[in-house]
């Protein structure tokens, strides 16, 4: 397909006024997201109703739009995959079965990255592979079929070449152009439950700052808006999802993309942010291993300014992914309870605030090779009650007991979030209140008989599972465990890794703390001494070895002598010393 020469944008005098209201230095009305208006002659009639759910009712509105596609799932890192094809990034092609069982598993919509960089010939023209154009339209049949909304994008074209924006404007804006004016064209006649997102997680390089980013991203919005709405079809109504910068949902970001809106004056637009925690919990680093109010706050305060800054003003909201950062290397990143708690946490605040949300996927979650079961299903079952209600949770989904000792009573701290817990009990028979465990306000204690009883094996590890059974949501689980302190084994090996032989005895590891025998913090985030987990440090229960990554060592003095502190789940610690030389690194337990 040609490109078609650059659209006429919105007037140069309205976009400096757009631009200098994001920035502070102009105020525009606060006027509510304009209403629809009826086209004249009635809707126009689906153009492929085979492929939706289409009719010829009047066109649902945006907010209805978005409202239909909670709960939403992304078809992450497939056809986004920057290599070859849609499994050069681990997953397999995408199946009619893939799409049914999402569908079977309550969501709703189905977002679907597209990297669009390798498939483009050269300029002026950009023409994107026909095969592969047409593959995309397959996948989104596929959903179609399966009563799913669809909401397509640019994805990771972000930051292989729009990002050049302040740069090589004019080149960067022509294939920007001829990319919407392509994948516009061959959607046009989709049905309404096809959405666009104009690009994936926007920012720029050389830019002047803010001001100029804010510049930079309405007009890429504003350049997809206009191709879009006057390439026909289905798209003059098509509803439109246009991101905040780096899909970020601080508040500056937030009133730049409102001074689009107002520019715009399109009621069949939607926004779009991601989320994926508060940071530090969000990678565990800095000693932040649990979901506490610091990380809580974060999380309503999102909510609270995305819903004062779009939903209250009639502009609804997709937040197109969420999850936490740390799973981006696996999900034991975080512990596992703190984890549900904040994925229950965060689907009540979606809930609250009417906020459509997209969970990012990219294998990890859903299995797409083994059958399509979850690899978490605790984990599944907290995010999917969350569509509904809330579940009640504790302070800690873990009981320690020491191996040889006599047991202690344990007490837990109750978060009902509404509910009332009704029973406690293990594998499936209820255990007796006074005599197994009494409850004093929002204390559960747990008697040190039923404990001695539970881990009589006194094997390590997991003994026992209790449920926590509330009036309503996901019982809570809490694992009673055996455990001794651990130990650590001397080792030798390079700064490439040093892997640490490991007998865990039933504890799980839960941060570590790096400092310089002089002091000094060690290690990469030097204004903390608690290193990121996964990054720096990654246990392997099976293997028992605690890997220290060649991304600690880089950041660690040459000749230098650090100790460590690894900080268990139990309470317990173990001191480790290091000693290096040049590339050599050697390790003895302190």
């Amino acid at each position: 397909m040609k490109s078609r020469a650059r659209p006429s944008l919105t007037p140069p005098t309205a976009i400096l006024t757009a631009v200098l209201t994001a920035v502070g230095l102009a105020v525009l009305p606060t006027a509510a997201h304009a209403e629809p208006t009826a086209p004249a002659g009635g809707p126009p009639a689906v153009a492929d109703a085979d492929a939706g759910t289409g009719t010829d009712a009047a066109p649902a509105s945006a907010e209805e739009t978005v409202a239909a596609m909670q709960p939403g799932w992304n078809l992450g890192n497939t056809l986004d995959a920057t290599g070859d094809d849609e499994t050069s990034w681990g997953n397999p092609r995408v199946t009619q079965e893939l799409l049914a069982a999402v569908k079977a598993e309550g969501f709703n919509s189905v977002r679907v990255p597209v990297t669009w960089t390798q498939y483009q010939g050269e300029a002026p023209d950009h023409t994107i592979d026909a095969d592969h154009l047409a593959r995309v339209r397959e996948v989104v049949d596929m959903a179609l079929a399966e009563d799913l909304h669809v909401l397509v994008n640019v994805h990771h074209d972000s930051w292989q070449w729009v990002m050049d924006l302040p740069t090589r404007h004019d080149e960067v804006l022509n294939r920007y152009t001829a990319t919407w004016t392509q994948i516009a064209e061959a959607f046009a006649d989709a049905p309404e439950e096809v959405l666009f997102e104009s690009i994936n997680e926007p920012f720029f390089e050389g830019s002047s700052g803010d001001a100029q980013n804010a510049e930079l991203l309405h007009e890429l919005n504003a350049t997809f808006h206009e191709i879009v709405r006057s390439s026909g079809g289905q798209n003059a109504e098509r509803v439109l999802v246009l991101p905040t910068l780096q899909t970020s949902a601080d508040q500056a970001r937030l009133d730049e993309l409102n001074a689009t809106f107002d520019e715009l004056a399109d009621p069949n637009l939607a926004a779009t942010v991601h989320y994926y925690g508060f940071w530090p919990f969000s990678v565990n680093v800095a000693g932040y291993t649990r979901f506490d109010e610091e990380t809580r706050a974060d999380l309503t305060s999102m909510f609270e300014r995305v819903d004062q800054s779009f939903v209250s003003r009639g502009i609804p909201v997709i937040l197109g992914e969420y999850g936490l950062l740390g799973f981006d290397r696996h999900t034991g990143t975080v512990q596992q309870g703190e984890k549900l708690k904040f994925f229950e946490a965060f689907g009540a605040e979606a809930r609250d605030h009417g906020v459509t949300t997209m969970l990012w996927d990219n294998g990890q979650h859903l299995d797409r090779v083994g059958g399509f079961g979850w690899q978490d299903p605790a984990l599944f079952a907290h995010i999917s009650a969350s569509w509904e209600g809330r579940s009640g949770t504790a302070s800690s989904d873990q009981v320690y007991v020491e191996r040889g000792a006599d047991p202690q009573d344990a007490t837990l701290v109750l978060e009902p979030n509404g509910n009332t817990l009704t029973a406690v009990t293990h594998e499936g028979q209820p255990l007796t209140e006074g005599a197994d465990y009494t409850v004093s306000d929002d204390e559960l204690t747990l008697h040190a008989a039923l404990l001695g009883e539970l881990t009589s094996s006194q094997e390590h590890g997991v003994n026992a599972t209790l449920d926590l059974e509330y009036s309503s949501g996901v019982p809570w689980q809490v694992q009673v465990l055996v455990h001794e302190t651990p130990t650590l084994e001397s080792a030798s090996g390079t700064t490439d890794e040093l892997l640490v032989p490991a007998a865990f005895l039933g504890d799980q590891l839960a941060t570590m703390e790096a400092y310089y025998d002089d002091g000094g913090i060690a290690g990469p985030q030097d204004w903390t001494p608690f290193k990121e987990f996964g990054y720096t440090f990654d246990p392997d229960y099976e293997a028992g070895t605690i890997a220290l990554t060649a991304e600690f060592f880089a950041e660690v003095r040459d000749g230098a002598t650090v100790e460590l502190t690894f900080h268990f789940w139990s309470g317990a610690t173990v001191d480790y010393t290091l000693t290096t030389s040049g590339s050599t690194v050697t390790g003895s337990p302190a």
